[in-house]
């Protein structure tokens, strides 16, 4: 996923289409809570000009985490379209788009894969499975996971006594 900027001159005013698979392992050093990374499957089309140089890319793959609640491994499907565009050397202009500028005489998309990747990755993924064996414990010694529905209508202990005086000041008033 690098070319010379020869190399796309040679595709100015032409199809330019990409079809590749990369590896980017290395955003596991990046993010530690990324486990894995499934080979990305890039395509797409590069719309090369004078001034700039635009990719219009799909992403696809799947990143594997852990669960917030579990910690065992949850497959993300990743499926992203984005446009990414390298403004050349001499071309000073402002865009709305956000760009790169090509810095010597060679365009590498990996880095920006790289930072796409990263920025898919979610603050908390949740499992469908909770009764793994690879699962975190969901209780212990004076504690439990709760859900939000089933502990909405639940009544802490340490409260259950002012609920108590609350139905004896209704019953007085009456």
């Amino acid at each position: 996923m690098k070319w010379t900027l020869s190399q796309l001159q040679k595709y100015r005013n032409k199809e330019f289409l990409i079809d590749d698979i990369i590896r980017v392992d290395e955003i596991k050093e990046t993010d530690p809570s990324i486990r894995e990374v499934s080979p990305m499957h890039i395509t797409g089309r590069g719309d090369i000009d004078s001034t700039k140089v635009t990719f219009h890319l799909k992403i696809v793959g799947y990143l594997i985490l852990p669960c917030s609640r579990t910690l065992v491994d949850v497959k993300l499907p990743i499926n992203v379209e984005t446009t990414e565009t390298f403004l050349l050397q001499g071309s000073e202009y402002e865009t709305e788009e956000e760009s790169h500028q090509v810095k010597g005489d060679m365009i590498d998309l990996k880095p920006v894969i790289r930072e796409i990747l990263l920025l898919e990755v979610p603050m908390q993924v949740f499992c469908e499975d909770f009764d793994s064996e690879k699962a975190a414990p969901q209780s212990g010694k004076d504690w439990e996971v709760i859900h939000e529905e089933v502990g909405s209508n639940r009544i802490d202990p340490r409260l259950a006594g002012l609920a108590k005086f609350f139905d004896e000041n209704k019953s007085s008033d009456s």
